[in-house]
């Protein structure tokens, strides 16, 4: 991955003269500003940039090197979306790569996250999604809710659901907010933290 430097007495100005420069537009980049003080008054900022298409690319050559390990051919497709990048891998055994309840997914996860991480002092937010698994567990998932949420809404009795991930809860969030008369709130520490569907009335 090439990364791009450049420096600047404006911090206002130093991110439009990097896409000037790399004649980019700002969605198709990460980058991180650090300031350096120069005497008592004075200081110089800088941006190091890189393209969100190479960071992609990367990840991808890292998930085909994880494939080989496990003796797997396999075909990963990328796309990126609002600066998130997500991974769709397809292989001759998706079982091994998801694992028991998506562990294994999970932890490649979690692993190419970091992996990018170290590579580019920049946080990605990364999704990887093995025969569209992710997205089957999604459906059952908010299926799940949005029929607690009514049974909420029926006995005024808030329900406390099992601890999961942040990406869990996030989910169940963005599923209930639009009922009337729900609120979601996650609560406890992790690995304990869950979301607790409660009743609040019409707005």
């Amino acid at each position: 991955m090439e990364k791009y430097k450049f420096e600047s007495k404006s911090k206002e100005n130093l991110v439009n003269l990097a896409l000037e420069e790399l004649k980019v537009e700002e969605s198709d980049i990460l980058y991180n500003i650090t300031e350096e003080k120069k005497g008592l008054f004075g200081k110089k900022y800088y941006i190091e940039i890189i393209k969100i298409k190479d960071i992609a690319d990367y990840g991808k050559s890292l998930i085909l090197d994880f494939l080989k390990g496990f003796d797997l051919k396999g075909n990963v497709e990328i796309k990126i979306r609002e600066k998130s990048i997500t991974y769709k891998i397809f292989t001759d055994n998706n079982g091994i790569l998801i694992g028991k309840k998506g562990h294994i997914l999970e932890s490649l996860q979690t692993f190419i996250r970091q992996a990018l991480l170290n590579s580019t002092d920049i946080f990605v937010n990364v999704i990887i999604d093995i025969e569209n698994y992710k997205e089957k567990q999604i459906y059952f998932l908010e299926k799940k809710v949005k029929k607690l949420a009514r049974e909420v809404t029926l006995t005024k009795a808030d329900i406390k659901l099992d601890p999961m991930n942040s990406y869990d809860r996030r989910i169940i969030h963005n599923a209930l907010s639009g009922f009337d008369y729900i609120e979601t709130e996650s609560v406890g520490e992790e690995p304990n933290r869950c979301v607790v569907i409660k009743y609040k009335g019409k707005k």
